[in-house]
């Protein structure tokens, strides 16, 4: 009978210090991740996995980066200061074009959920001739929906100007303080919950407009990716079960708590924001092909890259890594 209570009694022993180790190993063997995201509502998977512990579950401690504009979010990435880098996806369309980096996506987002807001005398696309558009950078994403809408609309490129300003909040900004010089941009929520209070108002939305749009996606350097597969593949599952979460609307009261102090907004701004962008979200964060296409087709038209005949999307994706992580949930 003793020897029995002193077995129980090693085996319980045995068993708290292997769980002890177990709970050291884990604390050690966190891995460091840098992630440069656009601030916004395009964050939410990031958000809910950071909030939600999905990223320490996998062994991964992320520190989420807001980037200033897309220069930053590139060079950095191109520049090793990045592991990750989410944004609107022409944006590694251009690195791959201008600055000849070697990268890849792995995962999409959402479309976007733009808007193309106007100050609130502007009642037509016709009535923009001759005023000032604020974009992000002149020549990637957002600026080139900005020009198709309009090309669509009857508007030349000639027939406008364009002011590089930064990001969604530095679009806002000056469509705000100086209206003279800011007649039109592209939002997305939250802060297209913003410019409506603040007197702007949505002339259109992209997708209505140009159709499918891929916007949102992920994209590492290809030698990063390779050397990290195992790490990318963790996080993607965490990105994945985050999306799961922010979209399940049992979660949503906790998911605006969280989310609105994030993105610093009222929580009665973030719950317009999710009104306006919910439909947007892929499920699963999958990459819209279509989407996608339409994205290079862009570019294309507008800039005239690669004489106007858009590749094929493969040269600039390996969503092996995404189908491997969404297996092994």
């Amino acid at each position: 009978m003793e020897s029995r209570i002193i077995s129980k009694a090693l085996i319980g022993a045995a068993a708290i210090a292997v769980a002890a180790i177990a709970s050291g190993h884990g604390a050690m063997s966190q891995t460091p991740l840098k992630v440069i995201v656009f601030p916004g509502m395009s964050n939410l998977p990031q958000i809910a996995a950071e909030a939600q512990g999905y990223y320490k579950k996998r062994g991964l401690q992320v520190q989420l980066i807001n980037t200033p504009n897309s220069t930053e979010l590139r060079n950095g990435l191109a520049e090793g200061r990045y592991d990750i880098a989410h944004g609107a996806v022409d944006n590694a369309v251009a690195q791959v074009e201008t600055a000849k980096v070697d990268l890849f996506v792995f995962m999409g987002g959402n479309s976007g959920n733009n808007h193309l807001f106007v100050q609130p005398e502007i009642n037509s696309y016709e009535d923009l001739r001759g005023k000032t558009m604020v974009v992000d950078s002149p020549n990637t994403a957002f600026a080139l929906l900005l020009y198709k809408m309009l090309d669509l609309k009857g508007l030349k490129r000639s027939d406008y100007k364009v002011k590089g300003v930064g990001a969604t909040q530095a679009r806002l900004d000056a469509m705000t303080k100086d209206k003279a010089n800011a007649a039109a941009g592209i939002m997305s929520p939250p802060h297209s919950v913003t410019a409506e209070q603040a007197g702007l108002k949505s002339l259109a939305t992209v997708v209505d407009v140009i159709g499918p749009y891929q916007s949102d996606a992920g994209w590492v350097l290809s030698s990063w990716g390779k050397a990290n597969a195992d790490t990318l593949v963790r996080y993607i599952q965490a990105n994945i079960e985050g999306m799961r979460w922010a979209l399940n609307p049992a979660n949503r009261a906790a998911l605006t708590e969280v989310a609105a102090a994030r993105l610093k907004v009222s929580p009665a701004v973030f719950a317009r924001a999710m009104e306006m962008a919910h439909k947007g979200y892929a499920t699963d964060a999958r990459f819209d092909m279509e989407g996608f296409r339409n994205v290079l087709r862009l570019r294309a038209d507008i800039l005239g890259t690669w004489g106007g005949k858009p590749p094929a999307p493969d040269k600039y994706l390996d969503l092996s890594f995404y189908d491997r992580a969404l297996k092994g949930l």
